[in-house]
């Protein structure tokens, strides 16, 4: 093995995939959907189920992972990245490509402009102290 063959590969883990081709050099998600760092995501009940070995197309690990995750509750784009150990724009590109198999549903977060006014907020919880 020449110098360069061992910085890719680890004894005890095995050689180490290239992030590209995890996404199939792909760097952007495919679909009109944005996945903002706050976008939730959310396993579909109703969707076969995609571990089964007749799934077409097959779904990589990094995928099957990520449905794992967001099974048993929703998860936010940004915790799926730091649970998965994947970096983020992988993580989009794998999301996107579930978004497409209609095995996840994406939530995106409320934008700042139709969150309640503080002041109004603050009100409230002033009210609610006076009864």
């Amino acid at each position: 093995m020449s110098d360069s063959d061992q910085r890719w590969y680890d004894a005890e883990a095995g050689p180490l995939v290239r992030l590209y081709a995890v996404t199939a050099g792909r760097a952007r998600v495919a679909g009109e959907q944005q996945l903002d760092l706050m976008t939730v995501i959310h396993a579909d009940p109703d969707a076969p189920d995609a571990s089964e070995a007749g799934h077409e197309p097959p779904l990589s690990p990094e995928q099957q992972a990520i449905l794992r995750l967001c099974s048993p509750r929703p998860h936010p784009v940004a915790d799926i990245a730091s649970d998965s150990g994947l970096p983020l724009t992988v993580v989009r590109v794998l999301l996107g490509d579930l978004l497409a198999l209609r095995l996840i549903r994406a939530t995106p977060p409320v934008p700042p402009a139709q969150l309640p006014d503080a002041r109004i907020l603050r009100r409230v919880i002033d009210g609610l102290r006076a009864l």
